[in-house]
């Protein structure tokens, strides 16, 4: 007898990609159990299945960096409740230092679905009763989209959750509209000039060259530094919400249609954003 729960959670983090860098990346996820029935005539009780699954991702892979170990050109240390990763891509070196629980180190070569479902099937299948539940199947899969979206990864310093993690991202949909039709241009451009970018706040920019940026901010959970490929990064004059990235994108395209009225439809990973009108 099976289990089964579409889309029982969503998942946004980074990556380490040993071609593109720091990835960030938005995954819903799909969930099977493989068992008897119990005296009440379930394997489990979904609302069980949902707290478990969904508690042991928001403290395992939601909104952290993960690594995978196997990589090739990439250290790691730990020490005294911090974690250090430095890192050799196609795209150019990098290197992150944060606090032990906003890195998840893993013993893959690459993060791929199919791999880190793997690893995370390995985790979960021991939080179930197993008199009950003999099997557990666990993919990934990206929001269907038709239309422009981008990957990006970012750090938000004042917020009090997770999300102040200087390493964590999305995959996003963008809707521009100019006199509220869709502009499929500038949808285009813009997920072009911020695919695969890490969007940054100028005042966590400690030091910058021609080739490297370098961001450094301290936050609740402790201290986090950032060193990435300066053509990977995109600077805000604010902090990166998704609500103050859709008022930046609105402005900047203010200028170039003055007369008309811009519409922004930034997303945050699936099916959640802002909206901004100019």
């Amino acid at each position: 007898m099976k289990l089964f729960v579409d889309n029982l959670t969503n998942v946004d983090f980074s990556y380490l990609h040993p071609q593109r860098g720091l990835l960030g990346e938005s995954w819903l996820v799909q969930l099977e159990l493989d068992g008897s029935l119990n005296s009440q005539g379930m394997i489990c009780d979904f609302a069980i299945v949902k707290k478990v699954v969904k508690d042991w991702f928001d403290s395992t892979i939601d909104h952290s960096l993960v690594v995978p170990m196997a990589m090739p050109g990439l250290q790691v240390e730990r020490d005294q409740g911090y974690t250090s990763v430095s890192w050799q891509a196609l795209q150019g070196d990098g290197s992150c230092y944060s606090p032990d629980q906003a890195i998840t180190l893993t013993d893959l070569h690459e993060i791929t679905e199919q791999g880190l479902a793997l690893w995370c099937r390995q985790q979960l299948q021991a939080l179930f009763p197993p008199e009950y539940v003999q099997g557990l199947r666990l993919s990934f899969r990206a929001e269907p989209t038709t239309g422009p979206f981008y990957h990006y990864s970012h750090g938000l310093q004042q917020h009090d959750g997770n999300c102040q993690r200087i390493a964590h991202g999305h995959r996003s949909k963008i809707e521009i509209l100019i006199d509220d039709e869709r502009h499929s241009e500038l949808e285009q451009q813009w997920a072009k000039t911020l695919r695969d970018s890490y969007i940054a706040t100028r005042a966590h920019l400690v030091e910058q060259t021609d080739e490297a940026h370098s961001y450094a901010y301290q936050a609740p959970q402790g201290r986090f530094e950032l060193v990435l490929p300066a053509d990977a990064c995109y600077l805000m004059d604010t902090e990166t919400t998704v609500e103050l990235i859709a008022c930046h994108l609105a402005d900047v395209i203010k200028q170039d249609f003055p007369q008309q009225k811009v519409t922004v439809r930034a997303f945050e990973g699936v099916g959640k954003g802002a909206i901004a009108e100019r």
